[in-house]
């Protein structure tokens, strides 16, 4: 056996030496390669945009096929962790926010504490007559009056959200004579209304030509589009429809057994 080759070996049973779980598992090599990854991109060491080391330089390191490797850079690309481009290398991704799914949250709050830039657009503030589909939601008569607000949020001058809301004027009368260049409509429905139900309704979609418009960006892209529904005291308050694109955007939520949401 060569040199190189009794090294290749030697790396390979340290390797299989330290790749047990912590319940005394084998770990499959594919998912050595990519916990190492995780791990430095989890702790700073890799940060989005840095190259990672090529195939080449990852079998040399590990003592795996290629083949190995590239299956653990795969499923990398596919979790959105890291992207490759054909001919250059992988690269860390860029992260995406993240809005939990548990709870209203302040968009502008979250924004900022990222330490970026919030800003919202208030396109339209009117009252229209209820369609059949928001009278059945906000369980008002079809064509009677409520209030209709459309707005954008960006952050650091990007939009990441447009914002189609209908309210109860049952509820909220003084819904359109607010000044929402304070305070986004959700904000002040939040602190005025006191909430006791919320519903959340996750659907993958594709903009049509105006909201494309008013969120910079191609219609052939999918979008991630939020339906929320909130109740006082069993009447609806609002319905709205919050269009995010997918590229820019994420939802999720983390939680325990028991239903409460867990702060990370």
């Amino acid at each position: 056996m060569t040199r190189t080759a009794a090294s290749i070996a030697n790396q390979r049973h340290r390797t299989a030496r330290r790749s047990q779980t912590l319940t005394g598992e084998p770990v499959a090599l594919f998912q050595q390669v990519k916990d190492h990854i995780a791990r430095k991109i989890q702790d700073g060491s890799l940060r989005a945009g840095d190259r990672l080391p090529s195939e080449h330089e990852l079998v040399a390191q590990f003592g795996m096929s290629r083949m190995t490797v590239n299956r653990a850079l795969r499923e990398l690309v596919d979790q959105g962790r890291i992207v490759r481009v054909a001919g250059v290398g992988s690269f860390v991704a860029e992260q995406k926010p993240q809005s939990t799914l548990l709870q209203i949250v302040n968009l502008a709050s979250e924004i900022r504490q990222r330490g970026h830039d919030y800003a919202c657009e208030m396109l339209v503030v009117e009252r229209v007559a209820a369609t059949l589909e928001v009278a059945a939601a906000l369980n008002v008569r079809t064509g009677e009056s409520v209030f209709h607000s459309v707005c954008v949020h960006f952050e650091d001058g990007v939009p990441i959200q447009l914002e189609d809301r209908f309210v109860n004027p049952k509820v909220v009368p003084d819904f359109a004579q607010q000044d929402f260049s304070q305070q986004q409509p959700s904000e002040f429905l939040v602190r005025t209304v006191p909430f006791d139900e919320i519903e959340h309704v996750v659907d993958a979609v594709l903009p049509t030509t105006e909201q494309a418009q008013r969120l910079q960006m191609d219609p052939a892209e999918p979008c991630l589009l939020l339906t929320r529904r909130t109740w006082t005291q069993g009447v609806p308050v609002t319905l709205v429809r919050c269009l995010h694109p997918a590229s820019r955007y994420r939802l999720g939520s983390r939680y325990s057994a028991s239903g409460n949401p867990i702060s990370t």
